[in-house]
């Protein structure tokens, strides 16, 4: 219900008198709304509006007389709904579709209007103050008044009707953009910010920067959060590294120099070296020249981030390879440590090269299966024109890739340097600089043909990893290709088929997916036996001629999904595959595709079969017993493990990860890791007691791998036994009456916002902070905790707790309050976050499902045991 729906009693009825007006001078504005009052009362919205429209075509000036209804009643000044709100807004509704004249603008009739509606405007609630701004055109008044609205609703710490209102009269040059800004970032509003900034150059610049300056090193929000005391802030997701991304996004968004965040430069400058050390010095996955090549363009003459370099170098242990690292980049003898000073002299002295062991291993390797002179590299149209033929052979299976030189998150999409395609005993090399340019020009109007061709014959299969980013990758480098990935016609992403394979949780014997390789390489070392070498992926692809290893590279890139297809179509069980997919791999590799049927793998994929548990399936523990603590990179994955009732612990943002060691031996917890200190902590908690959780996969399979790696019994009583947002897992139950005292209590109004936006108002009511009303099988969410008392409350206002918890009672809809049939909430004791019954527990047991049903006992209707009762 709108604060102007017809409810309650509203205050400050008009005089009596003849309710027909005066024809000839204009109806009376007090006599028309005492007739409105009578149906208002009746809640006869059909009525009520009619007699509106009526009442405003028969009124000599119906702005006039608008503020004359509200000079003479009071009851719009209160809290609730009020007839004169929704008369406001029912006015501004007529003259948009001009149903009754308006005022033109800058008349002199319309600024002494404004000048009496402006003096309303500082007492009217929320509700009122758009359709007056609209009506009055008040963005076009005396500034004043409205700018002493606007800081009067922010010392109130209405800071989002403030920057809203500031933002619909076009005030935002006037007010102080930092002053606005602030609050809203903290309370996670950062949209409001980007609207309220939108249009105004000077300000976004001014926003920026200010975003950029939390980024410094050393800087804690907590000291900017301290102003706002009586705000309900959200600092979890003001990380550096947070907004950083926020920032980086809105540079480009904005078209922006990045000069004008220099802290979120070198905070992305000294991720990638993080990034480049790590592949360098641990995965030794980079060849030596491409890494000093990125390391002296990312250092450069910074010397902060020269000095992050040496104590990234320092910290680890092959003194030989820090060495050649060292010489690579002409590093000072006398910055390093002396280990490493000495290996580095040995080196000048013997002018050895470290590269030698990284090139020993080429055995273990995938190897491309064609000889080197069918690798056809193609930069002219008539290079196009000589192999058209064999790139768009209809019924063929193609291996798609693209390369590019690595931004390291610069901003944007990176623009593609070299396009792969690879069919049957052959590959193709496109140089995609020479073949893109000039625009218009013989070369770009050919090898746009080819790829459209090639891209919507659905007879023609293409195969990919990760298809979709490569296509808009395409796009962004060649705008002639800018809807490629929508003309794909016949395509299967391995990527997905890999996720299906994973999702079974059974990796192909000796395969370590954390220890080893990832994404694509994995799947080839999974399917064919030996992962690639990927000692050229970081490499500079922009340069021309490319090496001999590069398009070997290249090459084995695309090379490989061919097959790693065709080994699927021969034996798709062994990989847990389904019938169903088997039987669409196979078609692509022998058989033609005929009229009207489908290519291969284009019906969705299906769930991999179940794999029975062996003699060596890990014991079967419950939820509530079973206790992680994951690494920051991981909160999606910890808010659905606390769904399911799972103990889980979060590190906090920049958090040493031997921290996460320290916790696990002294609670007994496993250890859930992104990746990168996968080996270091394995050795400090044994095995068993870590594992690597795949980051390209959603939260939700995430969780799902995870419980059926620890074989981890989840029934229906667990769901929403612990808190997502704190991990406690004891609540109290509230009645709704108490409810609704308490949320009346601390200012937020049980009736409407006032807003007119129904949409809006029954998105709140569709919270996620919402329990399920009832999941499948019967189960309903209705755990046996204990009624919060009067004792328990060691205010009302706020609603605190006597351990100092704030119940967050803003995060309650109105319409919640109202809902017919809703008998309580619950209250959880450690962070003081409302629930309440919903539609959550059914989505949460359907997207489950499969580990729910897997699990003996689960489909029984049960209720949640007291959360007080929960293992801790």
């Amino acid at each position: 219900m709108d604060a102007g729906d017809p409810a309650g009693d509203p205050a400050g009825e008009p005089a009596a008198g003849d309710t027909a007006g005066d024809p000839a001078g204009g109806r009376d504005p007090l006599l028309f709304l005492q007739t409105l009052q009578t149906l208002w009362s009746t809640r006869e919205l059909g009525q009520l509006r009619e007699e509106a429209q009526r009442g405003f075509a028969t009124l000599e000036d119906p702005l006039a007389a608008l503020l004359d209804m509200l000079d003479s009643s009071r009851g719009w000044r209160g809290k609730g709904p009020s007839l004169e709100a929704w008369v406001a807004r029912e006015l501004k509704r007529c003259l948009q579709a001009q149903l009754c004249p308006g005022p033109a603008r800058g008349s002199p009739g319309l600024k002494q209007l404004q000048a009496r509606a402006v003096k309303l405007l500082a007492e009217s609630p929320p509700g009122l103050v758009e359709p007056l701004v609209s009506i009055f055109q008040l963005q076009d008044a005396d500034r004043s008044p409205l700018l002493a609205h606007v800081h009067r609703l922010h010392q109130e710490g209405k800071f989002k009707e403030a920057i809203v209102l500031g933002a619909k009269l076009r005030l935002q040059a006037d007010l102080d953009v930092e002053k606005m800004c602030i609050p809203l970032l903290l309370q996670d509003k950062a949209d409001l910010v980007e609207r309220y900034v939108d249009g105004f150059p000077d300000l976004q610049r001014r926003l920026l920067a200010l975003m950029d300056s939390w980024c410094q090193p050393g800087f804690d929000i907590r000291v900017v959060a301290r102003r706002y005391p009586q705000t309900t802030l959200r600092l979890e997701r003001l990380s550096p590294r947070a907004l950083g991304r926020q920032v980086l996004r809105l540079l480009e968004q904005h078209g922006l120099d990045p000069d004008l965040c220099p802290n979120v430069v070198t905070q992305q400058r000294l991720a990638a070296l993080r990034y480049l050390c790590y592949k360098r010095l641990v995965e030794r996955s980079v060849s030596r020249e491409s890494w000093a090549e990125h390391v002296q363009s990312l250092a450069g003459q910074d010397q902060w981030l020269q000095e992050q370099l040496l104590q990234l170098l320092a910290s680890h242990d092959d003194a030989a390879l820090v060495a050649q690292c060292a010489l690579d980049l002409l590093l000072p003898e006398e910055r390093l440590p002396a280990s490493v000073a000495a290996e580095l002299r040995q080196l000048r002295i013997q002018e050895r090269t470290a590269e030698a062991p990284l090139e020993d291993g080429k055995d273990d390797y995938y190897q491309l299966p064609i000889p080197r002179e069918h690798l056809h590299f193609l930069a002219s149209w008539e290079d196009l024109a000589r192999h058209q033929e064999e790139l768009l052979q209809p019924g063929q299976v193609v291996g798609m890739d693209l390369e590019w030189r690595p931004s390291f998150g610069a901003g944007g999409r990176p623009r593609a340097s070299l396009m792969q395609v690879a069919v049957e005993g052959r590959v193709f090399l496109l140089d995609l600089p020479r073949l893109s340019s000039p625009a218009g020009g013989q070369a770009p109007q050919a090898f746009f043909r080819l790829v459209s061709r090639l891209l919507t014959d659905p007879s023609i299969t293409k195969l990919g990893y990760g298809l979709a980013g490569d296509l808009r990758s395409l796009g962004a480098s060649c705008p002639a290709l800018a809807q490629a990935e929508k003309q794909l016609r016949g395509s299967v992403d391995l990527l997905q088929v890999h996720r299906q394979m994973r999702a079974a949780d059974r990796p192909a014997p000796g395969v370590d997916g954390a220890a080893g390789p990832r994404g694509l390489s994995l799947l080839v070392q999974q399917v064919l036996g030996k992962p690639l070498d990927k000692m050229q992926q970081l490499s500079n692809w922009d340069r021309r001629p490319l090496c001999e290893g590069q398009l070997v590279y290249a090459a084995a890139d695309a090379y490989c999904l061919l097959e790693v297809y065709w080994a699927l179509c021969r034996e798709p069980a062994r990989f847990h595959l389904s019938g169903d997919l088997a039987r669409s791999l196979r078609l692509g590799r022998g058989e033609r595709v005929g009229p009207g049927e489908l290519p291969p793998l284009q019906k969705a994929l299906t769930s991999p079969q179940q794999v029975p548990a062996g003699e060596d399936a890990a014991p079967e523990v419950p939820a509530r017993a079973f206790r992680v603590v994951c690494d920051s990179m991981l909160q999606g994955l910890a808010r659905r493990l606390r769904c399911l009732g799972i103990d889980v612990l979060v590190l906090a943002t920049g958090e040493d990860h031997r921290r996460a060691a320290e916790v696990a031996r002294q609670e007994g917890r496993v250890i859930l890791t992104s990746g990168l200190p996968y080996h270091k902590l394995r050795a400090q908690v044994g095995a068993g007691r870590c594992l690597s959780v795949d980051c390209s996969l959603k939260a939700r399979q995430q969780a799902t791998a995870v419980i059926r790696h620890f074989n981890v019994r989840v029934t229906h009583s667990d769901i929403f036994s612990r808190c997502q947002a704190c991990n406690c897992h004891q609540y109290l139950k509230v009645s709704k009456d108490v409810m609704k005292q308490l949320v009346w209590l601390s200012g937020h109004p049980e009736g409407p916002s006032g807003t007119g936006d129904e949409a809006a108002q029954i998105k709140d009511e569709r919270e996620t902070g919402s329990a399920p009303e009832e999941a499948p099988g019967g189960c309903t969410y209705e755990p046996s905790c204990r009624w919060l008392e009067e004792e328990d409350l060691q205010s009302r206002v706020p609603a605190t707790l006597g351990d100092g918890t704030r119940l967050q009672l803003s995060g309650v809809p109105a319409g919640v309050l109202r809902r017919p049939g809703l008998r309580h909430f619950y209250c959880c004791t450690g962070c003081g976050k409302v629930f309440w019954e919903g539609s959550h527990l059914g989505r949460v047991a359907e997207n489950f499902r499969e580990v729910l049903e897997g699990v003996p006992g689960s489909h029984e209707p049960s209720r949640a045991p007291s959360p007080a009762s929960s293992p801790s």
